[in-house]
């Protein structure tokens, strides 16, 4: 009974969500757009000519509003280029490479080294996040190895001067993800924008400029 209030309670909020409204209004998949386009604004991550990749992209939202912000050729087009990946699939957005699979397994990355022609990435985008259980303990080991991941990728297909946004949890576990990146990019901050949810522990970290780069 208390799961089925939980469920009702959560469609009521969603519904009246101000950003999934925005979202329909907008052609955004999901309200999650806003979160990207909130952090753009103030970091100016997003810019033309950039290599930008988008790990767990599906359903879309945050390719979708780098595809805006990189529009603007005559004749349609972009300026720059767009890679999505996820083990999801994800229905086709104008401009975005997409590729289905685990970017850990080989067959994704040539795949993604076929894209990427020998350039590196400007922006690595991530707000993968785990299917929580909620045991804590579990849920933030689960939380790290997804950031493990978009450092890992970092590391291997970003250039030096490049920027990493990964979502991540405020709670258990938050302190090593923030140490990971303090050790990996030579200037980290964090960001909340106004489109989580109050209820929501969810921050994300930005790491700019790779250290110790060979």
């Amino acid at each position: 009974m208390a799961k089925k209030k939980l469920n009702k309670n959560w469609l009521h909020d969603h519904i009246n969500d101000p950003y999934v409204k925005m979202a329909q209004k907008d052609g955004y998949r999901a309200r999650a757009a806003y979160k990207l386009k909130e952090i753009d604004e103030v970091d100016k991550l997003i810019k033309p000519g950039q290599i930008i990749v988008d790990l767990g992209s599906t359903p879309g939202s945050w390719s979708q509003y780098v595809r805006n912000k990189l529009a603007g050729l005559e004749g349609g087009g972009i300026h720059g280029t767009i890679i999505g990946l996820d083990i999801l699939p994800m229905d086709p957005i104008a401009d975005v490479h997409f590729i289905l699979g685990d970017f850990r397994e080989q067959e994704s990355l040539t795949q993604l080294e076929r894209l990427l022609a020998g350039r590196k990435v400007d922006l690595v985008l991530s707000d993968m996040a785990p299917n929580l259980s909620g045991i804590a303990i579990a849920d933030a080991a689960r939380m790290e190895e997804i950031i493990d991941l978009a450092i890992e990728f970092s590391l291997n297909h970003m250039k030096p001067s490049g920027v990493l946004l990964a979502k991540c949890f405020n709670g258990r576990g938050y302190n090593e993800i923030l140490g990971k990146f303090r050790s990996t990019f030579e200037t980290v901050g964090s960001r909340k924008p106004k489109a989580s949810r109050d209820k929501s522990s969810e921050i994300f970290l930005l790491g700019r400029s790779l250290k110790n780069f060979a």
